[in-house]
């Protein structure tokens, strides 16, 4: 989906979806912390637009929570106007903060600011590597490399959350489907792939590290 927002007041989220819908994003609602992290857990998101006062976990737990293992961009949406609150949720990782009330042209300006900020770039650039997203192409040195659709996907993931350390959960969800039938081994097979093909010594990679028992990490070289 493109976002997710996290809102326990039905009247304010569903104003907000309406908004967001009409200006042809996918959007889903959840009304607690814990349906937020589920709901971003199984089908992710490319925006999260976060209440910070919500029943059971707050606002602050989620995006703990989230940037424990993703780069998502998180825009913080509160009546909690105070320097010290906007401090915290920016220490967090909140990309911005909005404080309620909020006019919706001006919601609806930072969100697509987000999105072409983060996502309308056709090429991102790492060294030797280039990405261009617009033509699913991968190139080393200038030179295009041959990459299957799961191949690209992967590498988009792990290179859009460059020093995060990515779960092998959360990147076979995002990559795979959280209902697909694949076994979680082509995960590991797929990583080999991509170290075969980008790295300059596969058996000693410097860009996709295995980080025991955690995930895998992008580094830039």
């Amino acid at each position: 989906m493109d976002i997710l927002i996290v809102e326990d007041n039905k009247e304010l989220s569903g104003l907000l979806c309406d908004f967001l819908r009409g200006e042809n994003y996918t959007v889903s609602v959840a009304e607690t912390g814990e349906k937020a992290l589920s709901l971003y857990e199984r089908y992710g998101a490319r925006l999260i637009v976060l209440d910070i006062m919500l029943p059971g976990m707050d606002g602050f737990g989620v995006c703990k929570k989230i940037r424990e293992e993703s780069n998502v961009p998180i825009l913080i949406v509160s009546a909690k106007a105070a320097k010290e609150d906007q401090l915290c949720g920016l220490g967090l990782g909140a990309d911005d903060y909005i404080e309620k009330p909020y006019d919706i042209d001006i919601m609806l300006a930072k969100i697509r600011g987000i999105f072409k900020w983060r996502y309308a770039l056709d090429e991102m650039l790492d060294g030797d590597i280039r990405i261009n997203r617009v033509g699913r192409r991968v190139y080393k040195n200038g030179v295009p490399l041959e990459m299957t659709a799961k191949e690209f996907d992967l590498l988009l993931l792990l290179a859009e959350n460059r020093g995060r350390t990515l779960s092998k959960e959360y990147i076979f969800r995002q990559v795979w489907g959280s209902d697909s039938c694949s076994e979680r081994q082509t995960l590991t097979v797929h990583i080999k792939w991509l170290r075969q093909k980008i790295e300059d010594d596969p058996r000693s990679p410097k860009k996709i590290l295995t980080v025991w028992g955690a995930g895998y990490r992008y580094e830039s070289v």
